[in-house]
């Protein structure tokens, strides 16, 4: 191991085969993961990808000398799998991980499983890898699983993302960088100075690191990369430039973007919406190393069409967006009970919120949170605690039955916007809608009426009594702890009492439709 005054960085020994992206692979069962033992044409990848629930691997492709899988991220049980945990339980257990400082340790060279071969100079070719053609309308073959890592000099701070490399040539790429982050304000404020930018790209990288690139957390991203992981991260500093990228990634791509700005013409691509966005100008990618494991495992992302509930990147982004809701509503409002950002809409539109009112108008606040949680949330949805957000049905319900759309509609103009939004009549600004489908807030004390409660089946518990005369002697008592009462298991002899002895004594029934003598 090498010392390093930098901070955040920690001495210890990391594992650096934890997190392998073949092993996470290798770890899938067969309804998680599906495997392609023949030999696949680059054209045909595509096709097996859209729509599939399940990870693929391609163990051979034609003309490439290495594996490719593609949507490993593609669903919330592979991600949860990945953070050790169930469906049910990811979104807390990433909630504990981003509240535990991480710990990054940078390793040597000769013991980085990602820089065991090194290629510079001509060796460096884009098109000698399983690049491929995602969508019909796309520009060119774009690297869509890449991560990538520069640094901000204002901060001194590691800034992480996720970008797409369209192919140019052998040693050139397209990079997006149009719409507002971290890395754009970086690269313009280099290309303004006329200096090139270095940034390095990891492909091949376990589904932990893709939710820590999609965060939006003001901190060092390679220690946040580490605290998602949970144990010590290994980094390695790359052979061509100072940068510090994970030692166990599957391949780095290494090189800087150039002076000239937003120069060259970048797209079609198929967007994070479900649909393609256009030709843009954006800045171009050099490469100037590539370096990767002796057996690497190519990876590519499904991002686009209209199965998005099953893309890498509708799931990433839904449980970064439900990430940074929660921690938005935590401050806002008090017993959160849980958040859903739905895939379908590219995980970031439309978002479900379940919380116990205590006061009047927490729902309304609770919207407002989320409105200025993220710039992407278009549809809020709060309901109460009894409704299963997860469920489409349980959603449509509330919103049918709990809905007034004179008093519980909240629309709010000029918010900013995200411009691939083709709804968008404006290119920079959007409308957003909050929708509470609560019930009516009761005052302390007060038991809601039964117009407001929920059916279910009958549960035959309470009292027993040696007749169904002692029991409304004692009380009154609705159907079902009639029946309890004698403990019989049909009410038609219960009916038949009622009858019989209604014609001896008054019995009569209360508002809620309990039986008592008069």
């Amino acid at each position: 191991m090498t010392s390093t005054s930098k901070p955040g960085l920690s001495a210890g020994a990391p594992d650096l085969e934890q997190f392998d992206l073949r092993r996470f692979v290798a770890a899938l069962g067969a309804d998680e993961c599906e495997t392609h033992d023949g030999e696949t044409d680059l054209a045909a990848i595509a096709q097996h990808l859209e729509g599939n629930p399940r990870a693929v691997v391609f163990k051979a492709v034609t003309g490439a000398s290495m594996p490719l899988c593609g949507n490993v991220a593609g669903s919330r049980a592979r991600l949860a799998q990945a953070f050790g945990t169930t469906s049910d339980l990811v979104l807390q257990e990433v909630l504990a991980r981003t509240r535990v400082k991480g710990q990054v340790v940078e390793v040597s060279r000769d013991v980085a499983p990602v820089q065991q071969i090194v290629l510079t100079g001509e060796d460096c070719d884009l098109t000698k890898l399983p690049v491929h053609l995602q969508h019909g309308q796309d520009g060119a073959p774009y690297i869509s699983a890449s991560i990538d890592f520069s640094m901000n000099p204002v901060t001194g701070w590691t800034n992480v993302g996720i970008r797409r490399l369209m192919l140019r040539g052998r040693r050139t790429a397209g990079i997006d960088l149009v719409a507002p982050s971290d890395l754009r304000a970086i690269y313009v404020a280099h290309a303004a100075r006329g200096e090139r930018l270095p940034i390095a790209f990891a492909v091949g990288t376990h589904p932990v690191d893709h939710l820590a690139a999609a965060m939006r957390i003001p901190t060092d991203e390679l220690a946040l990369m580490a605290a998602l992981r949970g144990v010590p991260m290994g980094v390695v500093r790359c052979v061509t430039n100072d940068l510090l990228v994970p030692a166990d990634a599957q391949m780095i791509i290494e090189g800087y973007l150039d002076e000239h700005g937003h120069s060259t013409e970048e797209g079609p691509y198929g967007e994070v919406l479900g649909y393609y966005g256009g030709i843009k100008r954006n800045p171009v990618f050099h490469v100037t190393a590539i370096t990767h494991r002796r057996d690497p495992l190519f990876q590519t992302f499904t991002i686009s069409g209209r199965t998005m509930a099953h893309t890498d990147t509708a799931q990433v982004c839904a449980l970064r967006t439900e990430a940074v809701v929660w921690r938005s509503l935590e401050t806002a409002v008090r017993e959160v009970k849980a958040v859903y950002a739905m895939p379908a809409t590219g995980g970031t539109f439309n978002v479900r919120v379940a919380m116990n009112q205590r006061v009047p108008g927490e729902a309304r606040n609770a919207i407002a949170a989320v409105f200025a949680s993220l710039a992407n949330v278009k549809h809020v949805f709060i309901v109460d605690p009894d409704i299963d957000i997860f469920s489409d049905a349980q959603m449509e319900w509330a919103l049918a039955t709990r809905f007034q759309a004179d008093s519980d509609l909240i629309v709010e103009s000029n918010f900013r916007a995200l411009p691939l939004d083709p709804s968008l009549t404006t290119p920079r600004v959007t409308a957003k809608a909050g929708f509470d489908l609560t019930m009516p807030l009761l005052a302390p004390g007060k038991k809601r009426p039964m117009e407001y409660q929920v059916p279910s089946p009958p549960v035959f518990d309470g009292a027993r009594f040696d007749t169904l005369e002692a029991a409304l002697e004692h009380g009154p008592k609705r159907f079902a702890e009639l029946m309890a009462a004698i403990g019989t298991k049909d009410g038609r002899e219960v009916v038949r009492w009622l009858e019989d002895t209604g014609a001896k004594r008054v019995i009569s029934r209360t508002g809620e439709g309990h039986y008592q003598f008069g």
